[in-house]
């Protein structure tokens, strides 16, 4: 862990407690919505920090970040691929009609 003080469990996007073990595994390469759910759970509960969790699961800062907006966004379900691909292409049409 980064500091001495984390909690050693924080609430999940279902609502149940989430430990480091609760976690997906550090080597994962399908991310549902419900697993990036709780790595953002994780990160804004304070289980780890972005750099951290960005190290585990080898993900971008940029990836993280665009993870927090869809969420921000719509919630649990705007984190599936399909979502996310929706709001490219919105945003795309947006500049396009600047």
């Amino acid at each position: 862990m980064g500091w001495m003080n984390a909690p050693q469990s924080v609430k999940g996007p279902d609502g149940r407690r989430l430990t480091l073990a609760d976690l997906p595994p550090p080597h994962t390469t399908r991310w549902v919505a419900r697993r990036k759910a709780e790595v953002l759970a994780a990160i804004k509960g304070g289980l780890l920090s972005e750099a951290e969790a960005c190290a585990r699961y080898n993900l971008s800062p940029e990836e993280l970040a665009l993870w927090q907006d869809c969420i921000d966004r719509a919630g649990t379900p705007g984190l599936r691929v399909t979502r996310i691909q929706h709001y490219r292409g919105y945003d795309q049409r947006l500049l396009a009609a600047r």
